[in-house]
């Protein structure tokens, strides 16, 4: 199984920015525990603070995987374009995720244009809602 793991604005500075939100571990320390955790699977992951580079991204590894796993940050709550190019894309096993319980926050951030385009959503469990993702897709 190939999985592409995108990732939005910010997510850069998890596990220093708002730790009580985000948590204090790096994602990039969690994307290689994951990557050799899930050894047998193809796993990238990419990260931008640049809307057109994601969706790029999305272009490019949406015709070649087998699923996405996709957290586009506040991306989520404003990008037309980005629902748009997972739209467009081959394979159509998308998993929105968001670190943080999305719907005990901000009211802005309870709306997302990206969900509607996706077999599911998972949010709140902090890093690990990843992993949730991953384990989904092998069910």
């Amino acid at each position: 199984m190939k999985i592409a793991i995108i990732n939005g604005p910010n997510l850069n500075l998890v596990g220093t920015r708002e730790p009580d939100i985000y948590g204090r571990d790096s994602l990039n320390d969690y994307m290689v525990w994951l990557k050799q955790k899930y050894a047998a699977i193809d796993l990238t992951y990419f990260q931008s603070n640049i809307e057109g580079e994601i969706i790029d991204e999305i272009q490019k590894r949406g015709e070649h995987v087998d699923a996405i796993i996709i957290n586009a940050g506040a991306y989520t709550h404003t990008s037309i374009a980005i629902a748009d190019a997972l739209k467009a894309v081959k394979t159509k096993s998308i998993i929105e995720v968001h670190i943080s319980n999305v719907y005990a926050r901000e009211h802005y951030r309870r709306s997302s244009y990206i969900a509607p385009v996706c077999m599911g959503s998972i949010c709140g469990f902090g890093l690990k809602s990843y992993e949730l993702a991953i384990l989904s897709l092998l069910n």
